[in-house]
């Protein structure tokens, strides 16, 4: 009876132990895995040459060289600041010969240039134009026949012989001193006609 009674016990205590244990049992719920992008990814591919863009117009026109489309007494009549040169020119009868087909370089006085000479001659512009002779003087001392002489061709400190007859020289700084010791400075090079090419002064020359 005593061994039958300790059997029921130690059941018994078996299955309190077995319930507390399953009380203290920590119960885990299954985690879902995260959820993953998938990237697409295309094949490379390999990048085409580079081709040399054809040239532009534009660019054609910045590399063509300037062609010339208006004889000196043309261009002379197309700038406003030549314009008192022009009217002794056409005054003096030597519009048409620098219009003419020729190699000529002018050196071109502005009309502040012309300004400055009649101050210093104490005359008006209508009497110096009326004038033929001094202006033919004057006017052909200003140009260099049979030659187109560019800014890089002048001959620095030389004599440059004139239409006139009397020359001129000009200094490496660009300043002309003329026969009777007055100067010019050159303002502008290289305007091309197609008879020759301009310089532009900022004086009048007098050769005496």
């Amino acid at each position: 009876m005593l061994k039958k009674n300790l059997l029921s016990i130690a059941v018994v205590t078996a299955a309190v132990s077995l319930a507390a244990c399953n009380d203290t049992e920590t119960v885990t719920e299954p985690v879902e895995p995260e959820a993953t992008t998938e990237v697409m990814t295309e094949p490379m591919v390999d990048a085409e040459p580079m081709v040399d863009a054809e040239p532009t117009a534009d660019t054609d026109m910045a590399n063509a060289e300037v062609v010339a489309n208006q004889n000196i007494t043309e261009l002379a009549a197309g700038n406003e600041d030549l314009s008192t040169l022009v009217a002794a020119l056409q005054a003096a009868d030597l519009d048409q010969t620098l219009a003419s087909d020729g190699q000529f370089t002018v050196f071109a006085p502005t009309n502040d240039a012309f300004a400055k000479l009649l101050e210093t001659l104490g005359i008006t512009q209508d009497e110096l134009l009326a004038d033929k002779e001094l202006l033919t003087s004057v006017l052909t001392y200003h140009v260099v026949p049979d030659a187109v002489v560019k800014a890089a061709d002048i001959p620095y400190g030389t004599d440059i012989t004139t239409v006139n007859g009397k020359a001129f020289m000009i200094s490496d700084a660009n300043v002309i001193t003329a026969a009777n010791g007055g100067t010019a400075n050159i303002a502008a090079t290289d305007i091309m006609a197609t008879n020759g090419v301009v310089h532009v002064i900022d004086a009048v020359l007098l050769p005496e």
